[in-house]
C-alpha cells in the first residue's frame, strides 16, 4: 500500500458530452470504478480534514464520462466563498500537459519536426560549448532531456525574471551528457517552447492553446497567464503552511514568466474535459497519433522508481512529452504533478482502464501525493482505499 488520504459529499455522475467525443456511443459507467470514487470521497475529505487543507476539488472520468466531480473548503481560509466546480486554480507544472500536447498536434501538422534544432527558433541560446547548443533539439525541450542539471535557472524565475534575461545565462554551463541520453527536469528551457510554436506557425501560444483547446473542450474557465487568474471573479487563493495553520499569500508572477511549464489556469470542470481528451475521447482535438507520440518514452527517469508514492507497484518509469511515464504490470499510469507558490495539482490515469483522476489544491501540501497514488493503486488493482482511509483514520 501507498500511504494515506480523507471523509464523503455524495458521488455525481455527470455523463454530459460536449464538443466532439469519439462516435460509438457512451460507455457505462463501471460500478467498480464507481465504488472506488465512492471510497476515494471519503478518504479525499477524511484527509484535507485532518491536514487543516483550505479547499481542493478532484474530478474522476471513467473512458468519456464524469463518474464523480466534487469539492471541499473554501476559495480563502477565513472567509465565506466555497470552492466550486467552476473554480480557478493555478496547474503549476500540470501546464506542461498543454504546452506539449500543443506541440505536438501542430507537430502532426508538420509545422515543425521534433528534431528540428532549438537554436533555428531561439538563435540567442548558447551553451558554454557552443557546438552542444546544435545538438539540442525541440524534442528534449518538452522530454526534459537536454542533459542539463534539473531545475537550471528555476531561482531566477522565482526571482521574477523574464525569460530574455535568463537565457544569455546558459552561455556559462554545458549539458553533462548527451542531448536525449539522460533525464534532468526544466522550467526555463521547456518554456522555450513557446517561440517554436510561434515562429513556426506565426500564432502566438495562448491564442493558439485557447483556440485549438479551451474553446473546442469548453473549457469555460480555463486561461494563461497570471492577468487572467486575477481577473478571474471565482479563484481560489494560494496558502502556505505556518505554524499557525494554513496562512492565504499574495499571488505571486515567477513561475507565469514560463508560461509553457507553469501558466495555465483552470477549474476541476475544465480539468475533467481535458482528461477525457488525453484519454482519446475527443479524437478532432487530440488525435490518437498525437497521444501515441506524447506518451511513447523519451527518457528513462530511474530514480522515479523510488518515490514514496509509487515505488510499490510501478515497475518502470520514464517521461514521454509532458508527461511521466509509470509501467505497473500490464499497465501504464500517465501522470503529472503540480507545486508552486501555494498551490497543488496533480492529473492521472491508467492507460488500459481508461479512469482516470484530476486533484486540484490551493495549498502547498504533500497529501495530494497520497490521494494521486492511492486512487491509482486501487484502480490498477494495487492497493484498497478502504485500508487507506482505517489507516488515515488511526492518525
Amino acid at each position: 500500500m501507498l500511504g494515506l488520504l480523507v471523509a464523503a459529499i455524495p458521488v455525481v455522475a455527470d455523463s454530459a458530452r460536449v464538443g466532439k467525443p469519439a462516435r460509438g456511443g457512451a460507455k457505462a459507467v463501471n460500478k467498480s470504478v464507481e465504488a472506488s470514487a465512492k471510497e476515494f470521497d471519503r478518504y479525499f475529505r477524511q484527509l484535507l480534514k485532518q491536514h487543516g487543507i483550505p479547499g481542493a476539488a478532484y474530478v474522476i472520468v471513467d473512458h468519456d464520462q464524469t463518474v464523480a466531480m466534487n469539492t471541499y473548503g473554501v476559495r480563502v481560509k477565513g472567509k465565506r466563498e466555497k470552492v466550486t466546480t467552476h473554480t480557478v486554480f493555478r496547474l503549476a507544472s500540470v501546464s506542461k500537459t498543454f504546452a506539449a500536447s500543443m506541440a505536438a498536434v501542430l507537430e502532426d501538422e508538420q509545422k515543425f519536426s521534433w528534431g528540428d534544432r532549438v537554436v533555428r527558433y531561439v538563435p540567442e541560446l548558447s551553451f558554454k560549448t557552443p557546438a552542444l547548443s546544435m545538438q539540442l533539439q525541440v524534442q528534449h525541450l518538452l522530454s526534459h532531456s537536454s542533459g542539463l542539471t534539473p531545475n537550471a535557472y528555476d531561482n531566477y524565475l522565482e526571482d521574477n525574471r523574464p525569460l530574455s534575461k535568463i537565457l544569455p545565462m546558459f552561455a556559462t554551463i554545458d549539458p553533462h551528457c548527451k542531448p536525449g541520453k539522460c533525464y534532468g527536469y526544466q522550467n526555463v528551457l521547456f518554456s522555450l517552447i513557446e517561440d517554436v510554436i510561434h515562429k513556426a506557425t506565426g500564432v502566438p501560444y495562448g491564442r493558439q492553446l485557447k483556440e485549438r483547446f479551451f474553446t473546442p473542450l469548453k473549457m469555460q474557465d480555463a486561461s494563461l497567464g497570471w492577468e487572467n487568474f486575477m481577473a478571474a471573479g471565482n479563484r481560489a487563493a494560494p496558502h502556505v503552511q505556518t505554524g499557525r495553520g494554513w496562512r492565504p499569500v499574495k499571488v505571486e508572477k515567477e513561475y507565469y514568466l514560463a508560461a509553457p511549464a507553469a501558466g495555465v489556469n483552470a477549474s476541476i470542470s475544465d480539468m475533467g474535459q481535458w482528461l477525457k481528451a488525453q484519454m482519446g475521447y475527443f479524437p478532432d482535438v487530440l488525435s490518437p497519433a498525437v497521444i501515441e507520440d506524447l506518451t511513447t518514452e523519451r527518457v528513462e527517469t530511474r530514480r522515479h522508481l523510488r518515490h514514496r508514492i509509487w515505488r510499490d507497484y510501478i515497475d518502470h518509469a520514464g517521461y514521454g512529452l509532458g508527461w511521466r511515464l509509470y509501467s505497473v504490470g500490464d499497465d501504464r499510469v500517465i501522470f503529472h504533478g503540480g507545486w508552486v507558490a501555494g498551490f497543488r495539482a496533480a492529473i492521472a490515469y491508467s492507460e488500459k482502464r481508461k479512469v482516470g483522476i484530476v486533484i486540484l489544491m490551493n495549498a502547498e501540501s504533500r497529501v495530494i501525493s497520497d490521494l494521486t497514488g492511492n486512487f491509482i493503486a486501487d484502480i490498477t488493482g494495487h492497493g484498497k482505499l478502504v485500508q487507506a482511509i482505517a489507516a488515515a483514520a488511526k492518525k
